[in-house]
């Protein structure tokens, strides 16, 4: 059988699937909408049936047909493997750029704070942080690899737990002046709490009021006080003596180990039920970029 000549139309197909539009597809492939649906059409008198249902006045729906729904996962397959085979064919031991997805809290509290020494170790490695608040397509946006919280899977992706953490309040030391102040988990009531809504739609995101009710009491109010969507700036509230807050470990690690902030009742141990995991393509394992930057942050994490 003889191939399409062009993989531009199956590009603009693919595309045009997975965002359900032309306009948005156009703008992924830095050309026009009528460009794509001309792409498209050429590859459906190809293949001799339409990829997208129509309306009877034959404008097109972004609803792919079951052949097309079909067609698309070895499409996206193929590109996959032939973005993997290009990258190859560039590849440079130990140089190139490295492109890695992380939270911005992530990014700020933990991986740049150690980054100098991957760039020490791979000087003539060039490393793109990603830090986007919603996960990423890694092929399309051409990400190498990242570091995700939650409970470890993620459709199309390799994970492997890097580490888990413990949640634990934590507050500025100007609050423990006064003697009188947080001697007692009672002491939690007259406080400012200080919440983390980063992944407040994942129902294992340890909260206030599950840390409390693990710790026995009932007689605090956990739904009041400051509600922020970043991990990095919920700490910061802390550190600035806004309030307590329900701190991850992995975050405020260096805060607390630089007397930023205090652990407080460290008799209470809460592991948490989501931790962080390196997560890459399983196609791109063996890329030397990858396994550089993935074998540091277990290095790392082991020191």
């Amino acid at each position: 059988m003889k191939m399409p000549v062009h993989l531009n139309a199956l590009r603009a197909f693919e595309a045009s699937a997975r965002h359900q539009s032309f306009s948005a597809a156009a703008a992924e492939l830095n050309v026009t909408p009528a460009a794509v649906g001309q792409l498209v059409r050429s590859l459906e008198d190809w293949v001799g049936t339409p990829l997208f249902h129509r309306s009877s006045s034959g404008r097109v729906r972004l609803v792919a047909t079951e052949i097309a729904e079909n067609a698309l996962p070895d499409i996206r397959a193929g590109f996959d493997r032939l973005t993997l085979g290009l990258e190859r064919l560039k590849e440079v031991e130990g140089g190139g750029v490295l492109t890695v997805t992380v939270s911005p809290a992530f990014a700020a509290k933990w991986l740049l704070p150690r980054i100098e020494s991957f760039h020490a170790a791979w000087p003539d490695m060039d490393v793109r942080l990603d830090t986007n608040l919603r996960a990423v397509d890694f092929v399309a946006q051409r990400i190498d690899i990242g570091v995700r919280y939650g409970p470890g899977n993620w459709p199309g992706l390799q994970a492997e737990k890097l580490m888990g953490e413990e949640v634990y309040p934590v507050c500025s030391p100007n609050l423990l002046n006064d003697s009188a102040r947080l001697q007692t988990l009672n002491d939690l009531a007259g406080e400012t709490l200080i919440h983390d809504l980063s992944m407040d739609n994942h129902r294992d995101f340890p909260t206030w009021a599950v840390w409390v009710q693990k710790a026995g009491f009932t007689n605090i109010a956990t739904s009041r006080g400051m509600k922020i969507n970043n991990s990095a700036a919920v700490l910061q509230a802390a550190i600035d003596g806004q309030g307590v807050a329900l701190a991850r470990s992995v975050m405020a690690h260096d805060d607390v180990a630089a007397g930023r902030l205090v652990r407080l009742f460290p008799q209470i141990r809460f592991e948490s039920a989501l931790a962080y995991y390196v997560v890459y393509r399983p196609s791109c394992a063996n890329l030397p970029r990858l396994k550089a930057f993935r074998d540091w942050l277990f290095e790392i994490v082991a020191l």
